[in-house]
């Protein structure tokens, strides 16, 4: 029996919409909370520090993505391959790969600290971040990535937890996390005048107490991802697997990630107010990101649960309820942000001139953000079913292909932070029309496999 305390989702037998939500709505709650570590900052820098030092965190948003975005992406391995171990009640397997990836999380964070504090200026400047404010996007850019293996523990974790349908502890974490991180970027900046420092200080203090919570989690459970330290170790046959469906979901991230530095290149061509807009603005879609990514991250979970036990027209219910929601939340989410997209804004400054710039970068993005959560949930289902070489390719071909013909062929002739971002919704419907075509092939192939072992069991 699959379903063994409160916290777990049976994801393979029983209705799916209200498992779907049960499973989406905290995990949508819990990326909202991460990304208000990195809102918080801004709202706190640019109310009581301003727009320079806004600009200046807000300069690191993209290049922090490009860094970290491999391994996490990584971590979307470990998630499909503890669920699917998980489905099969295969306890031996589902510790091993859980200790497996742990240790991996450990490493790889430790490497990030160190690439970060290396690679900060140089990475920075190749950007072509202005120099008033490069010397604080600096300064906030190291102390961030100190905060790199918690991050790392943190995020691995909680890709566990999912594997089995639990979403609602590490909402729990990320909401202690998240009050001692408001808390203490008030008084870094407020009380004591730490300006970026401070607000670093905060968010890599706040990573730290969730990584904590979430590894106590992990090491009280009595199921099958109990997590002992002295069992950490690095097995290659866990490894190469998790390897198989993460790294070409890391490197999807990452390169569509440079394509959006890329953009970045291009807003500071504007100057610091139009940095300082887009930092807002790019915020505020994050929100929208959160919770289209939600549903991706339940779409993989449960494809890969139900693959793995062979139900193959629960896999496809699967994926048609989470276009459902995915267009719900998006369209609702959206329309919301455009409609009132002027004093969500002011929550973050006060200058006109920057909210005008923000505004300009909504006006084309927020409405038709639903096609981002398609373009998404396909290659999530693929993954779920272990296939994610081919929509990684697909995606960097139609997302980072398109927008870099937009930036360097188009956008030099009509310059404004408008045409810029239609690059967006145009970079999405390309993407989707590849991807559909490339699951309708790998679904019957899938299908085959399914068979192929029902024949053999």
């Amino acid at each position: 029996m699959l379903k063994k305390n409160k916290y777990e989702i049976d994801m393979c037998n029983g209705s799916i919409m209200d498992k779907l939500i049960s499973f989406s709505l905290p995990l949508m709650l819990s990326s909202i909370l991460q990304l208000m570590f990195n809102a918080v900052d801004i709202i706190v820098v640019g109310r009581f520090t301003g727009s320079q030092a806004l600009a200046a965190v807000g300069s690191t948003t993209a290049l922090i993505s490009i860094f970290t975005n491999l391994f996490i992406g990584v971590s979307l391995g470990a998630n499909v391959l503890a669920a699917g171990y998980y489905a099969s009640g295969k306890d031996r397997e589902m510790s091993e790969a859980v200790h497996t990836a742990i240790t991996l999380a450990l490493i790889s964070g430790i490497l990030m600290a160190f690439v970060g504090l290396g690679m900060s200026r140089p990475a920075l400047e190749l950007m072509g971040t202005p120099g008033d404010v490069i010397d604080q996007s600096v300064v906030y850019m190291r102390i961030y990535f100190l905060g790199m293996p918690f991050f790392m523990l943190y995020n691995y974790g909680a890709a566990i937890l999912r594997a089995v349908g639990d979403t609602k502890r590490p909402l729990v974490f990320l909401c202690i996390a998240g009050l001692a991180n408001v808390v203490l970027d008030l008084l870094l900046v407020i009380v004591i005048p730490l300006g970026v420092a401070g607000v670093a200080i905060g968010t890599v203090a706040s990573q730290m107490i969730s990584c904590i919570l979430v590894l106590r989690c992990l090491y009280l459970t009595e199921g099958s991802y109990q997590l002992r330290f002295s069992k950490l170790s690095v097995k290659k046959v866990y490894l190469k697997r998790i390897f198989q469906v993460g790294i070409p979901a890391g490197i999807q991230s990452t390169v569509i990630n440079f394509s959006n530095a890329l953009l970045q290149s291009s807003v500071n061509s504007f100057g610091s107010t139009a940095m300082a807009g887009y930092t807002a603005a790019n915020n505020i879609l994050g929100f929208l990101y959160a919770a289209i990514n939600a549903v991706t991250q339940a779409c993989m979970s449960f494809t890969s649960q139900n693959y793995s036990v062979g139900k193959q027209k629960r896999m496809d219910r699967v994926l048609l309820d989470c276009m459902i929601l995915s267009v719900c939340a998006a369209g609702i989410i959206g329309v919301g942000a455009y409609v009132f997209g002027s004093q969500i804004l002011r929550i973050y400054t006060s200058e006109e001139e920057v909210i005008q710039c923000g505004l300009e970068i909504l006006s084309i993005t927020t409405v038709p953000y639903f096609l981002c959560g398609i373009m998404d949930l396909i290659p999530g289902a693929l993954r779920g079913m272990g296939h994610s070489a081919v929509p990684m390719i697909l995606s960097i071909i139609g997302t980072v292909g398109t927008r870099i013909l937009w930036i360097y062929v188009f956008f030099p002739h009509h310059r404004s932070l408008y045409f810029l971002f239609i690059s967006y919704p145009g970079s999405w419907i390309i993407t989707i029309v590849m991807q559909a075509v490339c699951f309708y092939f790998v679904r019957r192939i899938c299908i085959r496999q399914i068979r192929a072992r029902t024949i053999i069991s």
